[in-house]
């Protein structure tokens, strides 16, 4: 179809600069508005469409011929239109065009295939940040590499756990600039309501999956087995999990953020510091107990603190391995550097003023005793696992919801 041609026999010439798509659209949503509707539209289609036959020598119209509104909605199914009717539109009986032309599942497959496109294009963004976790995986392993059951080795792993959790978080932060660069471009799409808020936030949520696994297995496969930590084929998968969780809750966060902040430096201004926030509070540099009152919630807001009370939990569940015994309680203390045949002659004293027999063999702190001093006691594993994918699904509709409070412009 000629739109010139056709919108100048209808008596409203379109201008030579004018974007035709553009001045379709606004037009057929000015006659939506008006009290006859798209009617006369509709009606001098369907002659223009037999005057058109008859120049081209054919006595009868083509019966077969699709109406206007059955050619928009071809058009907009097709990517070559957006719906230009509102919600309100809709109730309408003057509104001949759908509110949405797609399903949520066509537009979910649409917007995927877009954001797989665009992350075709441009492959170096993901190859940094595999690269980043891979560095940093790497240098975990080799200052961590292979840690004892010493007093020591606790206080080791306890470092490397802190360190690694909040890196997922962090390295979640080029998730930031995404939307922030998108939203013109969003936000024009949806005014004319080429797709729906919530499609978009789940195609969104889909088409990060794929590298948070990637990301998870590279940095899971890279310090579990350097690092030495326990629970062999199952602990290293619940391991793979919760970095995979983490990885998620992180990502939904920065998500969130970026539908909330105006500019890409604000949000990394945001991002850092609230992470910081969840480090501190995570129960690492000062325990659930230690915590003023009037804090406390803000450990239980922390992201940082279900990972990090999983992994916790999962490198110290066996309740047969041992990490303090004899002598070695002294290890911590100023008693530490005194000669081998002392400390056993203080561990002599002990027993015999506490009546029971303590031996350079005996065990003093297991894996339970150390949770125990950490404060990990109110939730399991599993449990701080479920809550961190909680976390993501949360953010996720939070992120919807600023979607629907922050782009409620329609085109006019």
């Amino acid at each position: 179809m000629n739109l010139p041609v056709y919108f100048s026999d209808f008596g409203h010439p379109m201008p030579d600069n004018e974007n035709r798509t553009e001045f379709a659209l606004d037009f057929i949503r000015e006659l939506e508005g008006s009290p006859g509707g798209t009617k006369s539209l509709v009606e001098f289609n369907r002659s223009w469409k037999n005057l058109k036959h008859s120049r081209n020598g054919e006595g009868e119209p083509d019966r077969g011929g699709l109406s206007l509104k059955e050619a928009i909605s071809a058009a907009i199914s097709k990517g070559k239109l957006v719906s230009g009717a509102t919600n309100k539109d809709a109730v309408s009986p003057n509104s001949m065009v759908p509110t949405f032309a797609n399903p949520v599942w066509k537009e979910m497959t649409v917007l995927s295939k877009r954001s797989f496109m665009n992350s075709r294009r441009m492959p170096e963004l993901f190859g940094i940040r595999l690269g980043a976790v891979m560095v940093t995986g790497f240098i975990l392993a080799t200052v961590f590499w292979k840690l004892d059951n010493s007093p020591k080795g606790v206080q080791e792993r306890l470092g490397f756990f802190a360190f690694a959790m909040s890196t997922t978080f962090y390295t979640c932060a080029d998730a930031l600039p995404v939307f922030l660069q998108e939203r013109y471009i969003f936000m024009r799409e949806t005014a004319y309501n080429a797709y729906r808020r919530s499609s978009y936030v789940l195609s969104h949520g889909l088409v990060v999956l794929p590298s948070l696994i990637f990301l998870s297995s590279a940095f899971a496969a890279t310090t579990f087995w350097a690092v030495g930590l326990d629970g062999g084929l199952s602990g290293f998968l619940f391991y793979f999990l919760i970095v995979l969780a983490s990885f998620w809750a992180g990502s939904s966060f920065v998500t969130f953020l970026s539908g909330v902040v105006p500019h890409v430096m604000l949000g990394y201004t945001i991002v850092v510091a609230i992470l910081a926030y969840f480090l501190l509070f995570s129960g690492f540099f000062i325990n659930r107990n230690r915590i003023p009152p009037f804090w406390i919630w803000f450990h239980y807001l922390s992201l940082v603190k279900y990972p990090y009370e999983a992994v916790l939990q999962n490198e110290f569940q066996d309740p047969t391995k041992c990490f303090v015994r004899g002598v070695q309680i002294f290890d911590q203390s100023p008693l530490g550097e005194v000669p081998a045949p002392l400390k056993l002659k203080l561990l002599e004293s002990m027993s015999r003023t506490l009546g029971m027999e303590i031996t350079s063999s005996t065990c003093l702190t297991t894996g339970a005793d150390i949770l125990q001093q950490q404060g990990i006691t109110d939730l399991s594993k599993w449990n701080c696992l479920w809550v961190t994918v909680a976390w993501g699904f949360l953010f996720r509709i939070l992120f919807y919801v600023s979607l629907l409070l922050g782009s409620k412009n329609k085109r006019r």
